[in-house]
């Protein structure tokens, strides 16, 4: 790695891996598991040979190498352009890879929606009004403020669902309401509009 970032001397380029060390542990990373000391035979003509430090470097450890040398260095600045570029790609992909299972969540969380909608339908709640407020009583239970308090609080538009907004954990929780409120409703064998609103507040309840 040395002669790659354009070091000569391996003074001054171990320096530069004693800096890396520091902001390794800085980072609340172990030392050991990315700076592996270890000892390498050199030679120096004649056939003869002379031991000199070395280290087997993880990518993470060749990467704060990279950032920890001098920039001046045109190897030195190509290589944090790099690990610069590298480092942007792979954020990119964990939020499309986020984004992914958010669209997935929010998909079974409409299905579910839906389920519901049909068994509360034929056991009490059966106007659009109805169902709408059936749903606030779970966002109100669960967030303990009212659905339009909280799309003001969070600059939804009013017409948008609060679900096209909201994280894969929170989809997730109001996919487990809705699924153990169905479950409980045709257990229970439960019938009534108040009975219903009951049981939907009972399982945001448990779930918050």
């Amino acid at each position: 790695l040395m002669p790659i970032l354009g070091y000569v001397e391996w003074r001054k380029f171990d320096w530069v891996i004693q800096k890396a060390k520091i902001a390794c542990k800085n980072s609340w990373y172990e030392e050991s598991d990315h700076f592996v000391g270890g000892d390498k035979k050199v030679n120096l003509g004649s056939w003869s040979q002379r031991i000199i430090d070395d280290y087997l470097l993880t990518r993470y450890a060749c990467y704060l190498i990279a950032q920890n040398g001098d920039s001046r260095k045109s190897e030195i600045a190509f290589a944090q352009t790099y690990f610069a570029s590298q480092t942007r790609k792979q954020e990119i992909h964990e939020k499309r890879i986020e984004e992914n299972k958010r669209l997935e969540t929010r998909t079974k969380l409409k299905e579910s929606e839906e389920k519901i909608e049909e068994t509360v339908y034929h056991r009490g709640i059966y106007l659009p009004r109805d169902f709408a407020t059936f749903k606030n009583k779970k966002i109100e239970t669960l967030y303990t403020i009212s659905t339009k308090a909280l799309k003001a609080k969070r600059w939804i538009p009013e017409h948008r669902a609060l679900a096209d907004f909201d994280s894969e954990v929170e989809l997730k929780a109001k996919d487990f309401i809705y699924a153990m409120t169905d479950h409980n409703i045709k257990d229970k064998d439960i019938k009534g509009k108040e009975n219903l609103e009951k049981e939907l507040v009972s399982n945001a309840k448990a779930t918050r």
